[in-house]
């Protein structure tokens, strides 16, 4: 289910005051569910997919999508031929 649109997206207050604080370093975040706007263009960010932190480089193709959606928490299955 997708968010009102007169809510807005969804940002996290910390991860925005982290991204105008350090400029082009990696943040390392936990919210998965932060949208991501055109202020985060060009940084770099450590998202937590439940086992280790992926790194996601922001790009414009990315913006209005969440941060989940590039840090994937299943790994596809491998099956070994005989």
């Amino acid at each position: 289910m997708t968010r009102s649109i007169w809510k807005g997206p969804y940002v996290s207050l910390d991860l925005l005051e982290k991204v105008k604080r350090k400029a082009k370093q990696k943040i390392k975040s936990w919210s998965r569910d932060t949208m991501i706007i055109p202020e985060f263009l060009g940084s770099q960010f450590d998202i937590y997919n439940g086992k280790k932190f992926v790194t996601v480089s922001v790009t414009e193709e990315m913006i209005g999508h969440k941060f989940g959606e590039f840090a994937p928490t299943r790994k596809t299955a491998i099956h070994k031929k005989k």
